[in-house]
């Protein structure tokens, strides 16, 4: 299936590779570089190479490849399950472990121990991914659910859509902000200075965080609960960092100087739904981890 861009006047002049990452959330440009190789990329009909400098009005028109489906192997980690039935679970993830299997990482991913535990997972994100609906990053810990079934898999990712899926985070940011409420209503796509990181952009996809300062901890520090309408790539990590407060122990988006944590302190603790099948309202809750909360308490004794 093919997908259409229009250069816009303010991208006279762009390579056409650079627009391309920004216009694809989720790819790198070395990624995009194979779409070229294969000759899948054109400009008003025509392939071109990936230096190519667009021109305002410019048709882009590229094809993403078949995925070739990675050999996932099953392995048995232990889970922390939440809630399951026939058709979905919702897991508790630990920090540190990787939603599903990517280069660099093969194993010991949620998706290696889901297909361990369960005989059947949707398949609509084909081979790579069985069962993931949304995912959060490896270093953050907390809640998501999973799809047993296509069917279930696509009322799922319709409520995302259309945003009715509740997400709540909590999290510690660098600084005291000074007001109990506050909402980042600010686009993020690829970032222009580093194609690695997210940041906010103004050609980037709507993003809107809506926080909470739940705690004030000796003027240098604040603990606190957002709330995700939209769900971006680092959303939470983008936004916070943008508007002054990045999450401590952030190693992308971070202070360089911050407390010793393994990863960014960011926990999905709650997630609500609706049951895709008997559309029964479900709440789930988890709990601070222990890392997450000694560092809490680290920070209210040594401040």
């Amino acid at each position: 299936m093919s997908e259409t861009y229009i250069v816009k006047e303010q991208e006279q002049g762009q390579r056409i590779d650079k627009i391309l990452v920004a216009v694809t959330e989720g790819y790198s440009r070395s990624q995009i570089k194979i779409w070229f190789d294969k000759q899948l990329v054109s400009v008003n009909g025509q392939t071109v190479k990936q230096n190519y400098k667009c021109q305002t009005n410019d048709q882009l028109e590229w094809t993403v490849p078949d995925v070739v489906p990675l050999e996932v192997q099953a392995e048995n980690i232990p889970l922390n399950i939440v809630y399951e039935d026939k058709d979905i679970l919702v897991v508790n993830k630990e920090s540190g472990m990787v939603v599903h299997p990517a280069a660099g990482h093969q194993d010991d991913t949620l998706v290696n121990a889901l297909l361990y535990h369960c005989e059947d997972l949707s398949g609509i994100n084909g081979v790579a991914r069985p069962g993931i609906v949304h995912r959060i990053d490896k270093d953050t810990s907390g809640l998501l659910v999973v799809a047993k079934n296509d069917t279930a898999h696509e009322r799922l990712a319709a409520q995302l859509q259309q945003k009715k899926v509740k997400r709540a985070y909590k999290a510690i940011v660098h600084g005291e902000i000074p007001h109990d409420y506050g909402t980042v209503d600010a686009p993020i796509g690829r970032s222009e200075k580093n194609r690695q990181l997210m940041d906010v952009v103004e050609n980037g996809k709507q993003a809107v965080t809506h926080f909470e300062v739940l705690e004030r901890m000796h003027g240098k520090f604040s603990f606190i609960k957002c709330v995700l309408e939209t769900g971006r790539t680092h959303q939470i990590r983008v936004h916070m960092k943008y508007i002054g407060y990045p999450l401590v122990g952030d190693p992308k988006y971070g202070q360089r100087k911050t407390i010793d944590v393994e990863g960014q302190a960011l926990h999905a603790y709650q997630l609500s739904f609706e049951h895709p099948i008997t559309n029964e309202w479900l709440e789930f809750e988890a709990p601070l981890p222990d890392k997450f909360s000694h560092v809490l308490e680290n920070i209210r004794k040594s401040h």
